[in-house]
């Protein structure tokens, strides 16, 4: 990307820029363990209330379907506020905008943490959710830009790593620390890890300059670019699938009696998860079709299992572990892929696929509860078969962007 004006710096400031926008050939471990770590913080705060509503709604006086409110006005703050501020900010330096989005959450994570009005504690929450929407689609562009193209892939895994972390360990541990000190306490605790978070990107992550505004395209430019569609949509595809059996996968579990060990299913979901990262993060820059065709895959397979055994233990939780496995390298291979057909407007690109993804998270809710209440839980795995289907043909078709590896 280009230089946030047309002003020439000075001698040195143009070598120090020039120095820190020069990709390196190898992996920054600590700048993109960074970057992972800002995610992990996002998630965390995401969805730490799902597992304090007792003590959030006691505290807060209301009722705890309104203190769930808290983790659906956060997904509407990343959902609304992605693109628009992508657009605002292009040509900003980049890494002042990284921590002013990270700062954000020490901010209103204090607020949460000693706010008494539900109203006051809901608008942080909102503009918590509009922080991370701006961090989500700075991340892989950013990662991307650390090193050269052919570790791009590898780079994002790395950066991406605190998704999957967050869910299967921090949210567990958090709520474990939430019920043995109070969500307050738990809440003050991710502001002071992000103030240490902004010292280590400070010292860790370089800077690198915004775009020339003559030389950006505009955001629906940006949308009709070879390969974005088939990314956005297949990506859209397999989130939506993914959390309308996720938030219910309890009533699905109740014909076959796990719905009593729910938590082990999804650590089992969880761990499935965070294993095969590594190895997407290894294979993605050299087979990112073969990944997204294979991980879809077995996302539909894991859904056939599922529909056809609803009532056998073992054979939810192969299912289950196969979703996983299957879902896991998700955030990486479609980040990969749309910073890889965008080029120089993988920012832009990035804000879609942030908007998408929390698209398909709330329709995957909304539908979802829809159709447990009009037919029932049994139906979301055969559901979610006939979202993937089309998926896999778009990706089979979709070369643009999903092309075949360089021979």
């Amino acid at each position: 990307m280009q230089s946030t004006n047309c002003v020439p710096p000075a001698a040195g400031e143009a070598a120090a820029t020039f120095a820190a926008a020069v990709p390196e050939a190898k992996l920054p471990i600590s700048a993109l363990l960074a970057l992972a770590s800002a995610g992990f913080i996002t998630i965390l705060t995401e969805a730490l209330p799902a597992g304090l509503l007792p003590q959030i709604s006691a505290d807060l006086d209301v009722s705890q379907s309104l203190a769930g409110q808290m983790v659906t006005i956060y997904a509407i703050g990343s959902l609304v506020a992605a693109i628009p501020l992508v657009a605002l900010t292009r040509t900003w330096r980049r890494r002042p905008l990284l921590i002013a989005a990270i700062s954000g959450f020490a901010v209103v994570n204090t607020v949460t943490a000693l706010s008494n009005d539900y109203v006051l504690t809901m608008a942080a929450r909102f503009l918590a959710g509009v922080f991370a929407g701006l961090l989500w689609a700075l991340a892989a562009g950013y990662a991307s830009r650390l090193v050269a193209p052919q570790l791009q892939g590898r780079a994002i895994a790395i950066a991406m790593l605190g998704a999957p972390v967050a869910l299967s360990i921090g949210i567990p541990t958090g709520t474990m620390l939430g019920a043995m000190t109070g969500w307050r306490m738990t809440f003050g605790l991710l502001s002071v890890m992000t103030v240490m978070l902004v010292g280590w990107v400070l010292l860790a992550v370089p800077d690198f300059p915004g775009q020339r505004t003559a030389r950006r395209l505009a955001l629906l430019s940006v949308f009709r670019l070879p390969g974005i569609r088939p990314v956005l949509f297949v990506m859209f595809a397999v989130v939506l699938a993914h959390n309308i059996l996720y938030t219910y996968i309890v009533p699905y579990l109740q014909p076959s009696g796990l719905d009593v060990k729910a938590d082990r299913v999804l650590l089992m979901f969880g761990v499935a998860s965070l294993a095969v990262i590594p190895i997407v993060g290894a294979l993605v820059d050299r087979h990112l079709r073969a990944l997204v065709l294979s991980t879809t895959a077995l996302f539909a397979a894991a859904s056939l299992l599922l529909a056809v055994f609803t009532e056998q233990p073992v054979a939810i939780y192969l299912g289950v572990v196969a979703w996983g496995l299957a879902f896991g390298g998700a955030p990486t291979l479609f980040q990969t892929a749309s910073a890889k057909a965008a080029g120089a407007e993988a920012d832009a690109a990035q804000s879609m696929i942030v908007t998408g993804w929390n698209a398909a998270m709330a329709g995957g809710g909304l539908a979802g509860g829809l159709l447990l209440d009009s037919v029932g839980a049994a139906v979301l795995p055969v559901v979610l078969l006939a979202i993937l289907l089309p998926a896999l043909v778009a990706v089979w078709f979709g070369r643009q962007g999903f092309p075949r590896p360089l021979r």
